[in-house]
């Protein structure tokens, strides 16, 4: 799956611990998601997109 987390990240001027403490998960966490190596669990793509004040399709999709 693919994402805008980074982008959205960036946007906010946070770094990825930052963002880490807002969604309460590690920094690691942050880094994985952004890379693509894990997906996010739904409570916590609800925690994002609304930290982002954005719907969850418009910041994960599917790679197709």
């Amino acid at each position: 799956m693919n994402n805008r987390l980074r982008e959205l990240r960036d946007q906010h001027g946070w770094s990825q611990a930052t963002l880490a403490e807002h969604l309460d998960v590690s920094r690691q966490t942050v880094n994985a998601l952004e890379t693509g190596k894990y997906d996010p669990s739904l409570p916590l793509a609800f925690r994002i997109a609304r930290l982002f004040g954005q719907p969850i399709e418009s910041i994960f999709f599917d790679e197709a």
